[in-house]
């Protein structure tokens, strides 16, 4: 009956069918139907009798008239061109019966899993003050209130370096060891001087045999036995030949120092790398909260379509289920990625030490930055300039000289000169005080020490050997770095040019899909797999220009220790 009702109708639908487009049309001149009114409305009012004059009236003004013709086709093209139509119809109204309403919407997630639906714009210049750590490092939090987020601070990647190179706990302690280091040098320095030390002893003493001789003589009796003095020195020590060990602990000390400013900047790069790491990584956390988004939406769609053309008669409860399945799972993939976005927040946090009641967020757009022009080859001469990790260990190296210089030294001997001052007052003797001084040289040689000094001796050539053998083991490792960081930058750069061909590619795709669909030329798996595609392609293109952005700052830290900002080229290197 419904066919029969269709014949004579025209409702031009472009669908594709095969590798081509077919127009089907269909003449609509059926005189019961009043003149003035849609294609889609008098299509509906066949499906739905009694509902054309109430959608009259709601649709003439918001439904596009669809072209006529004159060209009869096949029933099968009637049919087909009808149900396109109708879904349009009947998706712009509300639903009535209750058996095949919209399935209710899912929970949303916690308010705390969702993101914010805006873009947070940065403040502009330093990171704000309120950003840095409380200054007592023994402070703990000991209530809920004390650690409860309250606030979202969003920071671009350069003002998250500024707060890392000031607030990281990491490079503090690198910083404390060579503070350390300089006073130990300090302390090795003072070798070069005299040392110069005064002694001063109050006693009172009674001797025994006094006292006998005191009680068994007549003559010594009224003397007093109890006796009180003060005696003070004054020493003075030099030396004057160590057999080399006083200048080799200062050299030692100094390669320690050197090792140790080594370190503060190895820490320094690596942290620059490790933050923009971890910022690249909310930044990709944070778009694929955008693409699960987007995929739930378009979900949402796909499941009202197939819902309206299920009310239609057009489609089968087989297929309400299939999308039905796609949205839950995209709303499975959205819970999950707002998870992994608040993960990678407090990631960031955590590395930049800010406090614990604020939140950080990615300010900056994901795009294309910074720029690498040098060849590979000659990137690999810069890394192996520049890299601090192969001069600390030339630096562990000579350290370790230096150390076994001072322990052989302990074998030789050692002249010190020596200046002595000595004064004495011995109370209620009515002698006064005296005074006497000493000036000599000392010599002292270990003739047999058991052996300790060649071993420790051959401890430190161990470290020589060792300190060398990953010298050539991390000339390796850097070259590595790089050639891997450069190809890194080419696939990815390569990447990036085909992910956002594939993306403009998958968009028409799932446009052209749902066209089908909605024509009843198409299946719900072809949407379902043009979406799915859809998504992937977003998720592509994104993953390819936080790679680029990776691989650039990791050939950074593996060639230079200099900042190249956005746009910018490093200069070429010297010859």
């Amino acid at each position: 009956m419904r066919s029969s009702r269709l014949i004579g109708f025209s409702v031009g639908v472009w669908c594709i069918i095969g590798y081509g487009e077919v127009s089907l049309s269909q003449t609509l001149s059926d005189p019961s139907l009043p003149s003035g009114v849609s294609a889609e409305a008098k299509v509906s009012s066949l499906a739905q009798p009694g509902a054309l004059s109430k959608s009259t009236s709601t649709h003439l003004s918001t439904v596009p008239e669809l072209q006529v013709s004159t060209l009869s086709q096949p029933m099968k093209r009637e049919q087909s061109a009808a149900k396109a139509a109708l879904a349009s119809q009947v998706a712009q109204q509300p639903a009535t019966d209750p058996e095949k309403t919209v399935p209710s919407p899912q929970p949303s997630p916690p308010d705390d899993l969702i993101s914010p639906p805006q873009s947070f714009p940065a403040k502009p210049g330093e990171a704000p003050e309120y950003l840095n750590p409380d200054p007592n490092p023994l402070l703990r939090p000991t209530t809920p209130d004390e650690v409860k987020l309250r606030g979202i601070q969003p920071v671009t990647l350069q003002q998250a370096l500024e707060l890392a190179q000031r607030n990281n706990r990491t490079l503090e302690a690198s910083q404390q060891q060579l503070r350390r280091s300089r006073a130990a040098l300090r302390e090795a320095q003072a070798e070069f001087y005299p040392t110069l030390d005064f002694q001063a002893n109050l006693t009172n003493s009674r001797s025994a045999s006094g006292q006998i001789s005191a009680l068994s003589s007549p003559i010594q009796s009224g003397i007093d036995v109890d006796r009180t003095s003060l005696s003070g020195s004054l020493v003075l020590n030099y030396d004057l030949f160590t057999s080399g060990g006083r200048p080799a602990r200062i050299r030692a000390s100094e390669r320690q120092l050197r090792s140790d400013e080594l370190q503060v900047e190895i820490t320094l790069e690596q942290l620059r790398l490790d933050v923009s790491n971890d910022y690249y990584d909310l930044q990709q956390a944070d778009e694929s909260v955008r693409i699960n988004e987007s995929a739930v939406r378009s979900a949402e769609q796909n499941l009202k379509d197939a819902i309206a053309l299920e009310r239609a008669g057009l489609e089968t409860r087989f297929s309400v289920l299939q999308f039905e399945v796609q949205l839950a799972r995209a709303r499975q993939n959205l819970t999950n990625a707002l998870a992994a976005q608040r993960v990678r927040r407090r990631q960031l946090a955590q590395r930049l030490s800010v406090p614990p009641t604020i939140n950080l967020a990615a300010a900056d757009p994901v795009q294309v930055t910074g720029k690498w022009s040098i060849p590979l080859e000659e990137s690999i001469i810069l890394a192996l300039k520049n890299r601090a990790e192969l001069e600390q260990f030339l630096v562990q190296r000579e350290l370790g000289q230096q150390q076994r210089r001072a322990a052989l030294s302990t074998l030789g001997p050692t002249i010190s000169l020596v200046a002595q001052y000595d004064v004495l007052s011995v109370f209620d003797d009515n002698l006064g005080t005296g005074d006497g001084y000493s000036v000599g040289a000392r010599l002292r040689w270990s003739i047999f020490e058991g052996g300790a000094a060649a071993a420790r001796a051959r401890q430190q050539e161990a470290n020589i050997a060792l300190a060398e053998t990953q010298f050539a083991d991390a000339l390796q490792q850097v070259r590595f770095q790089v050639e891997s960081a450069y190809a890194d930058l080419d696939s990815n750069l390569q990447n990036v040019d085909t992910a956002t061909k594939a993306l403009e590619q998958a968009q028409e795709a799932l446009r052209l899909a749902r066209l089908r669909f909605q024509a009843g030329v198409g299946t719900q798996t072809d949407v379902i797999n043009a979406d799915n595609n859809l998504t992937s392609a977003r998720g592509d293109l994104v993953t390819a220009i936080l790679g680029y952005n990776r691989a650039v700052a990791s050939i950074k830290r593996a060639t230079t220790n200099l900042t190249i900002g956005a746009g910018q080229t490093l200069p070429d290197p010297a010859p």
